[in-house]
């Protein structure tokens, strides 16, 4: 007789999103440490220590968040309020962003990560990938206490720009503190560290190189902001007579170490690039509209390891990637179907399965996550089935992909581990950091708005 698995999930629709596309109805899903043991019929389904009852649920792969800016969770609504009131200014990141982060101390830090990540876990992503920001330790404490996998990542900038000093550094100390920070977090089973560069403006050739020679030494991406603005175009064409992306390859910084955020504004070079370089991308489809015509339908259909990301609070209050990748088919739609004559070029499904298998692959985590397979972690979410907006399921693919937000997330596993149940999470109590947002908002803000003006 084989020994009871540690948990089962049973009597849910299981959407795999493998490469069979299997869906299995009335199934079930055994847990074995951190791993799936197996996926079948619910009839069939071995015993368990525990038993999850699922019925009226859709399980599916954790969502991936490809590019988040943690620090930037108590900013939450106030660029909307500026810009209400027609005083908000460009470029954002350098007069609003950036300043912020600037005031923040590690204890802040530590409760906008708490708040982020347990916004992610009750819309149903799993894992994250920090874009790179202040007191990252304090980011990789708040993820390994509620649970959650991802990777933090500190924000480097060595130039002597308008910036404020605390978030500047030379780049010796730059290079020095972000290995700093691989190494203490290599070890972790959840939670990891990248490198980061925030964008080449705020970084020089000399660190540009240090962090690539740095990411082939320790064997870790370089996360960073790419093809963003056009004062980043305009600034690489002025600087170097070339295009960001462009440039990164002519000074042989390109690679497959690269995850490259937003990645709005590329030529077909640059996109060729991306390419042959193995670069990986990220599409933050409720912001990027803004900036220009994001090329994600031919980055996925040239195989680019393209995933999805929030792009943090700050800029459109929301961490729900259920929502993001709504939007993702209807800016498609607008920019690669409706010029053309060309109903959905991107369908739902599509978009989902990208968002999972891309964003996994985008994460250097196929092997692991995207979907749900013998041998993979458990990160595991329960979409329910009994609102008036979700039945009936006529295919439990269509409701996910079609109408499911995340307020329609139940149960959340990482690591195969009940983070969320039943809407809830069982790993900390909110209310201590709800105390310290409570006391120290009026801090944060009153001298947020002397730095603004």
């Amino acid at each position: 007789m084989n020994p009871k698995v540690d948990l089962l999930i049973t009597g849910c629709h299981v959407v795999c999103f493998d490469q069979a596309a299997t869906i299995i109805e009335d199934g079930a899903i055994a847990i074995t440490g951190n791993t799936i043991s197996w996926l079948g019929k619910a009839a069939e389904a071995p015993t368990a220590k525990e038993t999850l009852q699922a019925r009226d649920t859709i399980a599916m792969p954790g969502l991936i968040d490809c590019h988040v800016h943690t620090a930037q969770q108590f900013l939450h609504g106030k660029l909307q309020a500026i810009q209400r009131r027609g005083e908000l200014r460009n470029p954002m990141w350098q007069r609003y962003l950036i300043p912020f982060e600037s005031g923040l101390t590690p204890e802040d830090v530590h409760a906008s990560g708490l708040a982020a990540y347990a916004a992610m876990i009750r819309s149903g992503t799993t894992c994250f990938l920090e874009a790179g920001g202040p007191f990252a330790d304090q980011m990789g404490r708040a993820a390994d206490e509620i649970g959650i996998r991802g990777r933090i990542a500190l924000s480097t900038m060595d130039t002597e720009e308008d910036l404020p000093a605390n978030m500047r550094c030379s780049t010796a100390e730059a290079l020095r503190r972000s290995e700093e920070l691989v190494l203490r977090w290599k070890d972790h089973p959840r939670v990891n560290a990248w490198l980061a560069l925030r964008q080449i403006i705020v970084n020089t050739d000399a660190l540009r190189q240090g962090m690539c020679e740095l990411s082939h030494a320790l064997s870790t991406p370089i996360h960073t902001h790419l093809a963003e603005g056009t004062y980043e175009v305009d600034y690489a064409i002025a600087h170097w007579g070339v295009r960001p992306a462009e440039y990164l390859e002519q000074t042989q910084c390109l690679d497959h170490y690269v995850h490259a955020a937003h990645s709005v504004l590329l030529s077909t070079h640059e996109v060729d690039l991306y390419a042959q370089r193995d670069v990986s991308a990220c599409h933050c489809a409720l912001n990027n509209y803004r900036i220009g015509v994001p090329r994600v339908l031919e980055m996925m259909h040239r195989g680019i390891r393209i995933g999805f990301g929030t792009d943090g609070a700050a800029t459109r209050a929301s961490l729900d990637m259920f929502q993001v990748l709504h939007g993702a088919v209807l800016g498609q739609q607008a920019v690669a179907g409706t010029p053309y004559h060309v109903d959905l070029p991107a369908t739902h499904e599509q978009i989902l399965h990208q968002a999972l298998r891309g964003g996994a692959a985008a994460a250097r985590l196929s092997n692991s996550i995207g979907s749900l397979e013998t041998g993979k972690l458990a990160d595991i979410v329960l979409v329910g089935t009994t609102d008036p907006d979700q039945f009936p399921v006529v295919d439990p693919m269509i409701t996910l992909a079609e109408s499911t937000v995340g307020r329609d997330v139940q149960t959340v596993i990482i690591d195969g581990r009940i983070v969320l149940r039943d809407g809830e999470l069982t790993t900390v109590d909110l209310a201590p950091m709800r105390e310290h947002l409570r006391n120290q908002y009026q801090r944060i803000m009153t001298r947020y708005d002397e730095v603004i003006g």
